[in-house]
C-alpha cells in the first residue's frame, strides 16, 4: 500500500522545490521594480515640488491608474523623506480629531484626545511624506475632522511638526469609488493640481527611467526681492479688482476645488515668492496660481504679473531709438498702447514724435499688424503746426494695408450674412 511522504522543501522528484521557486520570482520582481530617476522637466512634478517647498498643503486630482501614488512616491523617495500613507475613506473621524481616553481623574485633568499610532509615528521620526490617498472617498464627517490636520497640523493633542508635509490625492466623483464632492472649507486649504499622464514619460519611465523630483534652488540674494514682488502682484490685483477677494463658487462641484479667499489669496502669494526666487517658469506658476484661486482669478494675476513687468512708457519716450519692446505680441500691443495714452495726458511735439520713432521700431523688429490701432490714435493727437514726422511714411503702408484688409473682412461678414437670411 503506498504511503504519503511528507512535503519537502529541498528537492521534488520533478524538479527544484516550490520554495526555490518563489525566490527566482521574488529575484524578478525585484528587477522589475528597479528603476533610476533622470534631471528631465516635467511641469506638474516642478509644480507639485515647489508647493512641497513651500510647506503648503497638496491635492492631486487624476483619474485612477493615472499615476498619483507613484508620484508621491518617487517624490518621497527623492527627498528622502519618510512616506506614511492613510488611506481616508476607511478612517473614522476620531481617527483624525483624537481619541478620548479617560485618566485618573477626568474632573481634574480632562479627557485628553489621544493621536493614532501613525501621527505618533510621524512625530517621533520628526520628517516625512504624510500621503492622504482617496480624499474624495471620505465621507463628510470625516473631511470636517481633516480640517484641524490639514490647516493647524494638528490631531488630537498632539502637533506635527514643521519637518512634515501634507500631500493627498483624489479622483473626480464621476471616477472615484461612492465618491463625495470635497467639502469647500477642505477644499480652500488646498493647492489643487490636475495630475495628468504624460506620453513620453510613462513609456521612458515604463523603460525604466523616471523624472526626478529636486527641490527647488532659492537664491538667497533673491529673497527679500520675491517676497515684495509677490506682495505688489496680489495687492494690486486685489485693489483693482475687490470683487476677487472672497468668491464662493454657486457650483457644488466648483466648490469643492480652487476659489479665491482670504485664505486662498495668502496661499498664492507665498506660492508667487517662492516661484520668483526659485526662478521657476511661467506654467509652472500659472498650474500654481490656478490651482489655488481658480481659473480665472489666477488668469487675471498672471496678466497682470505680464504688465508689472513691462517697461515705463515714459522711459521708451526718452529713448525710442534705444528702446527694448517685448517679443509676445500681446504684451508688445500693450506696451504701444500705454505709450500713446501717455503722449495723450501730455500732449507735446517731442514725446509725438518719439512716440512715432517707438511704432516705427516696432514694425522693423515685430509684427506690422500691431502698429496699426496705436498708429491711428497717435495721429489723431496732432496739434496744429505739427508737422509730420519722416518716418512716419514707413508706416503708411503697414497702415492702409490694414486698414483694406478690415474693411474686405467687414465686406465679406456682410455678403454671409446676407446669405445666412
Amino acid at each position: 500500500m503506498p504511503t504519503c511522504t511528507p512535503f519537502s522543501a529541498t528537492a521534488t522528484s520533478s524538479g527544484p522545490a516550490p520554495v526555490a521557486q518563489l525566490d527566482v520570482a521574488g529575484e524578478l520582481l525585484a528587477l522589475l521594480r528597479d528603476s533610476t530617476t533622470e534631471p528631465r522637466p516635467d511641469t506638474q512634478l516642478e509644480a507639485l515640488t515647489l508647493a512641497v517647498a513651500a510647506d503648503l498643503p497638496v491635492l492631486l486630482w487624476g483619474e485612477p491608474g493615472i499615476g498619483k501614488t507613484a508620484a508621491l512616491t518617487q517624490l518621497a523617495a527623492a527627498l528622502d523623506l519618510p512616506l506614511t500613507t492613510v488611506i481616508a475613506s476607511v478612517h473614522e473621524p476620531s481617527d483624525f480629531s483624537g481619541l478620548p481616553i479617560v485618566g485618573d481623574d477626568p474632573a481634574e485633568q480632562g479627557v485628553p484626545m489621544a493621536p493614532p499610532d501613525w501621527a505618533v509615528r510621524l512625530v517621533r521620526a520628526g520628517r516625512g511624506l504624510l500621503f492622504l490617498d482617496e480624499l474624495s472617498t471620505a465621507p463628510p464627517a470625516v473631511q470636517a475632522a481633516l480640517l484641524r490636520l490639514v490647516l493647524e497640523r494638528r490631531i488630537g493633542a498632539l502637533q506635527l511638526p514643521p519637518g512634515i508635509r501634507i500631500v493627498a490625492a483624489a479622483n473626480p466623483r464621476s471616477s472615484a469609488a461612492d465618491g463625495w464632492e470635497l467639502s469647500p472649507p477642505l477644499a480652500n486649504r488646498f493647492v489643487h493640481l490636475q495630475w495628468t499622464h504624460d506620453h513620453e514619460v510613462v513609456v521612458r519611465g515604463l523603460g525604466g527611467t523616471w523624472p526626478r523630483a529636486t527641490l527647488p534652488r532659492l537664491a538667497p540674494e533673491k529673497l527679500p526681492e520675491a517676497v515684495g514682488f509677490a506682495r505688489r502682484a496680489v495687492t494690486r490685483l486685489l485693489a483693482a479688482r475687490p470683487g476677487l477677494v472672497h468668491q464662493l463658487p454657486g457650483n457644488e462641484t466648483r466648490r469643492g476645488g480652487p476659489w479665491p479667499s482670504p485664505r486662498s489669496w495668502e496661499t498664492t502669494l507665498c506660492l508667487i515668492a517662492f516661484a520668483t526666487a526659485a526662478g521657476s517658469s511661467r506654467e509652472v506658476l500659472s498650474l500654481l496660481v490656478r490651482g489655488t484661486v481658480g481659473d480665472g482669478p489666477g488668469l487675471e494675476l498672471l496678466a497682470s504679473l505680464d504688465r508689472m513687468d513691462l517697461p515705463d512708457p515714459e522711459v521708451l519716450l526718452a529713448d525710442p531709438e534705444g528702446a527694448a519692446l517685448p517679443e509676445r505680441g500681446d504684451l508688445r500691443q500693450a506696451v504701444l498702447d500705454a505709450v500713446v495714452a501717455a503722449v495723450r495726458e501730455r500732449p507735446e511735439r517731442s514725446r509725438w514724435d518719439a512716440a512715432w520713432a517707438l511704432l516705427v521700431r516696432a514694425v522693423e523688429t515685430g509684427a506690422p499688424d500691431l502698429v496699426v490701432v496705436p498708429a491711428t490714435t497717435l495721429a489723431a493727437l496732432r496739434r496744429e503746426g505739427w508737422d509730420v514726422p519722416a518716418s512716419i511714411e514707413r508706416l503708411a503702408g503697414v497702415v492702409s494695408l490694414s486698414q483694406r484688409a478690415v474693411r474686405a473682412a467687414a465686406r465679406t461678414a456682410a455678403v454671409a450674412a446676407k446669405a445666412g437670411r
